[in-house]
């Protein structure tokens, strides 16, 4: 049976992801307020539709960082597409291309930069977390200008993982075997005291979600990262994960190309904003100055075309794309896109709007 919206996809998936794996994918932090905020948020947006407009053509077509891409839905980077199906990332890289859009590619994917990138038809950014080595971190920056990606994301909403209780409470580990692609020679030894006071069994699992990310997370980012960042490439730099007008301001005087508005899909402090939420005050905060996504609880194509009238140039999605890729493969992810964007196009005849600079603040009112 045709699967015909996201949801569908996202039932559909439980029931063929691993339970532990798929409360990863699904979970929040704490409460999961803002998880379910990402969703709720939407509801409170209403549509102000326009009348006896020529919408027979419709033209989603547009750039991100000069890039162009065939809609304003770009994949958002999330962490361990094995999990999801045995080709992972590249399955997901070549979906984004079928559907003529952008994927972000996670540090913490299960395939390399260069990997994904030898098979991927269409354009990718790299998401950075900063690498406790910062030569290492350099490194896999250096790796992804040099296979082709067009930007660095800097994921700023991780000093620290957030309180994730699905997953303490499921003992979450990868499976055995199964590594962070882009750093498969990295052996963390759990039985090292100065990575593991407690004395662990030294024969458990060395491949745990928390000691993969042990390697990254003692070197929190700072707003001087960007500079160090800015130091070690020439590629734009996205900073993911910014809520707030003062940091909006921060970012741009630290040269951000765009800033991605996010709250980590819920996984982060819980009770943040929504993404949909943020998303007006950092759009008049930057003024035009430098692009502005937002990613978080999309799963329509009104959701979409909200998120463009209050001022984002593109959306990211992530949960539903490993829907997608669990159902599917590489023809699940394009399904995915296409589904919103053939949701976004229909919001578009309906509101009256046949171009993407004819979406403005006037088409939504805010209960």
């Amino acid at each position: 049976m045709k699967l015909i919206n996201v949801h569908e996809y996202e039932t559909t998936a439980q029931a063929l992801i691993e339970p532990t794996a798929w409360d990863y994918y699904q979970g929040g932090s704490d409460d999961e307020v803002t998880l379910r905020a990402n969703r709720s948020a939407f509801d409170r947006i209403r549509l102000r539709p326009r009348m006896l407009v020529d919408v027979r053509n419709i033209d989603i077509r547009t750039t991100v960082l000069g890039t162009p891409v065939s809609m304003p839905i770009l994949v958002a980077p999330s962490a361990y597409h094995g999990l999801a199906h045995t080709e992972g990332e590249c399955a997901t890289a070549r979906g984004a291309g079928m559907a003529g859009t952008l994927m972000t590619a996670s540090t913490f994917s299960n395939r390399s930069v260069e990997a994904i990138a030898e098979v991927a038809t269409g354009p990718l950014w790299f998401q950075l977390y900063i690498h406790r080595d910062l030569n290492r971190g350099a490194e896999v920056v250096r790796r992804a200008e040099v296979a082709g990606y067009k930007a660095i994301v800097l994921t700023a909403d991780t000093p620290v993982l957030g309180n994730r209780e699905r997953d303490t409470r499921n003992n979450f580990s990868l499976p055995r075997g199964m590594k962070a692609g882009n750093f498969p020679n990295d052996a963390i030894d759990d039985t090292d005291p100065t990575n593991n006071p407690e004395a662990p069994d030294p024969d458990a699992n060395k491949d745990t979600f928390a000691a993969e990310h042990r390697v990254f997370l003692p070197i929190m980012p700072t707003w001087e990262t960007m500079d160090w960042l800015r130091s070690i490439t020439t590629l734009p730099i996205v900073v993911k994960g910014i809520l707030t007008a003062e940091d909006a301001h921060l970012a741009l005087e630290r040269g951000a190309a765009a800033i991605l508005v996010s709250n980590h899909g819920g996984r982060q402090l819980d009770s943040a904003l929504a993404g949909i939420e943020a998303l007006p005050e950092i759009v008049e905060a930057v003024a035009g100055r430098c692009e502005v996504y937002m990613d978080g609880g999309i799963r329509r194509g009104t959701d979409i075309i909200k998120a463009l009238a209050l001022g984002a140039r593109a959306v990211l999605v992530g949960r539903p794309i490993l829907w997608g890729l669990a159902v599917d493969g590489a023809e699940g992810v394009r399904d995915v896109l296409e589904i919103l964007r053939a949701e976004l196009e229909l919001a578009m005849m309906l509101s009256g709007r046949p171009t993407l600079a004819s979406i403005d603040r006037s088409l939504v009112k805010i209960m």
